[in-house]
């Protein structure tokens, strides 16, 4: 298990420091961020933590995933890494027969 969770549907006036006190009771937060509108300054309504230890992390997402934030029922799951995207081009045209 990844150590760093999603967090959705956050109320708009969460802060990153709203978003580690809801995960603290759960263990050692590394980091909390919530992602802000560029424009208004206010939250997107997501964001991210990273806990301590993966045992942190899946006690977080058991106690927290479904349940009532501010009247906002909350979505916790495992941050998953990037994956490559791989172009494959297939039938090139050619001028040439085989």
């Amino acid at each position: 298990m990844n150590k760093k969770l999603n967090v959705d549907n956050l109320t708009l006036g969460v802060n990153d420091s709203d978003l580690e006190d809801i995960f603290a009771p759960y263990g050692t937060v590394q980091s909390a961020h919530v992602v802000l509108d560029s424009v208004s300054g206010c939250s997107k309504g997501f964001g991210s933590v990273e806990m301590a230890t993966c045992g942190q992390a899946g006690a977080a997402i058991a106690a927290l995933n479904g349940k009532d934030s501010n009247g906002k029922t909350l979505t916790v799951n495992e941050s998953m890494p990037p994956q490559d995207n791989v172009v494959v081009i297939v039938g090139a045209a050619t001028s040439k027969p085989f």
